[in-house]
C-alpha cells in the first residue's frame, strides 16, 4: 500500500502548527496563555505523529482513517486551546472536547485493528 500522501501533508501541517504555537509559547506568550498553548501543542504534535506513521505505515482503510481521526482531533483541540488563550474565547472550551473524543477514537480503531482476526483487515 502506498503512503497516503493528503494525510502525511496534514499531519506535516500538525508538525508545523504545533512547533510555531510552542515557541510562542515559551518566548512570547503570558503565563495565562503559556499554559493552554503548551498543553494545545503537546497533544497536536502527538497525534502529528501518530498520523505520518499511518500514513506510511497503515495497512488498511481502518489505520488510514485513525490517523486522520487523530490528526484532525489534535488540530481541533490545539485551536481551541489557542482562541481560549489568546482570543479570549472561553466559549472555545465547548469545542476541545470535539478534539478529545476524535484522538481517542483515533486510539480505538488502532485497538480493533490489532484484534482484527485477518492481518489484511487490520
Amino acid at each position: 500500500m502506498s503512503p497516503d500522501r493528503k494525510l502525511l501533508a496534514f499531519a506535516a501541517f500538525n508538525g508545523v502548527m504545533s512547533v510555531a504555537l510552542g515557541a510562542f509559547a515559551a518566548h512570547g506568550a503570558g503565563p495565562a496563555i503559556k499554559t493552554l498553548l503548551t498543553t494545545g501543542g503537546h497533544y497536536q504534535m502527538v497525534h502529528a505523529a501518530l498520523a505520518v506513521a499511518l500514513a506510511l505505515f497503515g495497512t488498511s482503510p481502518l489505520l488510514r482513517l485513525a490517523g486522520w481521526l487523530a490528526c484532525a482531533g489534535g488540530l481541533i483541540f490545539c485551536l481551541a486551546l489557542a482562541m481560549i488563550g489568546l482570543l479570549s474565547l472561553p466559549a472555545m472550551g465547548a469545542v476541545a472536547p470535539v478534539g478529545g473524543v476524535m484522538m481517542i477514537a483515533g486510539w480505538a480503531l488502532i485497538l480493533v485493528a490489532a484484534f482484527r482476526s485477518h492481518p489484511a483487515e487490520a
